[in-house]
């Protein structure tokens, strides 16, 4: 849309925000991460909408941030799921979205690591919304456990990267560590 080269197969190979950024500037990368975070929003406010069980709400979160990550018309390789994630349990709770946003925003301006960000908010994120639904916060907490075991599994090279000294720094072109 924007003439850009396919970013899963450019810098990182990670279709996110991230990658995008790197490649192809603020504006797309803005436009990347708002269509992830409505991703995992949209969907949960649909099924919310419509007064299901609070279980198919947690499903749907979870099917999201997996249809996200393991996308079907891309031969199962897409993005890390995080601003996907943050859409959906946004949508849950918007109290906890702000709290993780919050994590990530403090996290990144002070380390300069998107992935750590991610990271330190996905560690967070099960207590943040466990402790922000008003019903089901066993059930909420739960699957966002399993949200976040996926998002660590998806970060494992980043992960590997970070300790190494080897993770790209916000605002450095891909490649380029500390």
């Amino acid at each position: 849309m924007l003439g850009l080269p396919d970013p899963r197969t450019t810098g990182s190979g990670n279709p996110g925000a991230t990658n995008v950024l790197r490649i192809g500037g603020k504006k797309a990368a803005i436009i990347t991460l708002l269509g992830d975070v409505l991703k995992g929003s949209l969907p949960v406010m649909v099924a919310e909408s419509f007064k299901v069980a609070p279980w198919l709400v947690a499903l749907v979160a979870f099917a999201a941030l997996l249809g996200h990550v393991y996308p079907v018309f891309f031969r199962f390789r897409g993005g890390k799921g995080v601003a996907t994630a943050f859409g959906a349990l946004t949508a849950i709770s918007p109290a906890a979205g702000g709290g993780l946003l919050g994590i990530w925003l403090f996290v990144a301006f002070l380390f300069r690591y998107s992935s750590l960000a991610a990271l330190t908010a996905t560690v967070a994120a099960p207590f943040l919304v466990a402790t922000t639904v008003s019903t089901n916060k066993l059930l909420f907490f739960l699957s966002t456990c399993a949200m976040s075991l996926l998002l660590l599994w998806r970060h494992r090279t980043n992960i590997q990267n970070l300790l190494a000294g080897k993770e790209t720094k916000i605002g450095a072109k891909a490649g380029q560590a500390r």
